[in-house]
């Protein structure tokens, strides 16, 4: 299974591939989409779109796991992650790629096995679950590689009955 994991946001979207097969781990590729603040904002929703379709059909994941939007503060900046989410949800649904959605509680808790752990710890294990030389950089990408392992751990029953009416085995 090709897992396409994706850390929202209009600045930088953070986004890891990874292959899970045997219980063991591939990294397909990840990085990050930038976007600059002095672009009109239309814009920076169409680089993000352009540069999604681009991982997309360089990735081709079976499926796309994607953080859900949780904010406590900033009304407007969650406006604007919710409309550059809205662009990375299109491109995927176009391609026929299906969506899962986590929150941060869900992803902490599948990559480090404790729901309240720190970035830090989130982002070692992720390299070490992925046998990775370094963290990746920047935190949006080591956070888009554990969206992707969490999507793994998620083993209940309406993800596997996905996969298997797909023919994707786990």
């Amino acid at each position: 299974m090709v897992v396409l994991g994706i850390d929202p946001g209009y600045a930088i979207v953070g986004y890891g591939g990874i292959e899970y097969f045997n219980n063991k781990y591939h990294t397909l590729g990840y990085g990050a989409i930038t976007t600059n603040a002095n672009q009109p904002f239309d814009l920076r929703l169409e680089i993000i779109f352009d540069r999604m379709n681009e991982v997309l059909d360089k990735c081709r994941p079976d499926v796309m796991a994607i953080e859900k939007l949780y904010f406590q503060n900033n009304q407007k900046t969650a406006i604007d992650v919710a409309q550059a989410r809205g662009v990375i949800l299109l491109a995927a649904k176009l391609k026929g790629v299906p969506i899962f959605e986590y929150t941060p509680l869900q992803v902490k808790s599948a990559v480090t096995g404790y729901g309240k752990a720190k970035k830090e710890q989130v982002m070692e294990m992720t390299r070490r679950l992925l046998k990775l030389e370094k963290i990746p950089r920047p935190d949006d990408t080591a956070d888009a590689l554990a969206i992707a392992i969490c999507h793994t751990q998620a083993n209940g029953s309406p993800l596997k009955e996905f996969l298997s009416k797909r023919g994707i085995e786990f």
